[in-house]
C-alpha cells in the first residue's frame, strides 16, 4: 500500500512514536510524508520515506494530487485541532479528497493505531 504520513508540529512526536511502534508493518509498504514529518521519522526509524515539501509549502497539496490520481491508499494525518494552521484550506482540501476517493484517513493517534493494527492482521493472512 501507499501510505501518507503527515503531522502538525505539536503532533510530530506522536507520529514518530507511532511509526516506531509499527515500524515492522510499515516497512512492507511504500511511505510518503510531508517534509519535516518525514525527516523526523527517518531520523528515528529505518523506514524509507519519499518526502514531499513541508505542509505549508505545498506538501499537503502534493499528497492530495496523488490521492486524486489514485496513487495513495491511506493517509495518517495527526492534526492539532487546538492550533490555527496557516495552510488550513490545504488541510481541508486533503480531507475532502480522502472522502471523495474513499481513502482511509486517520486524524488522531487512536484511529491511526486501528488502521496499522489492521495492516498487521492482513500481513498474517
Amino acid at each position: 500500500m501507499k501510505i501518507a504520513l503527515i503531522a502538525h508540529d505539536k503532533k510530530k512526536k506522536e507520529m514518530v512514536e507511532l511509526t516506531k511502534k509499527f515500524e515492522q508493518v510499515l516497512s512492507r509498504h511504500e511511505l510518503f510524508a510531508t517534509g519535516t514529518t518525514g525527516l523526523r521519522i527517518q531520523e528515528a526509524t529505518n523506514l524509507n520515506i519519499h518526502r514531499f515539501k513541508s505542509g505549508p509549502l505545498g506538501g499537503d497539496q502534493q499528497i492530495g494530487a496523488r490521492v486524486s490520481e489514485g496513487e495513495m491508499d491511506m493517509i495518517i494525518f495527526l492534526r492539532d485541532p487546538l492550533t490555527a494552521q496557516p495552510h488550513e484550506p490545504d488541510v481541508t482540501a486533503l480531507i475532502r479528497l480522502s472522502d471523495v476517493y474513499e481513502i482511509p484517513l486517520a486524524t488522531n493517534k487512536s484511529t491511526a493505531m486501528l488502521l496499522f493494527k489492521e495492516l498487521e492482521n492482513l500481513a498474517k493472512i
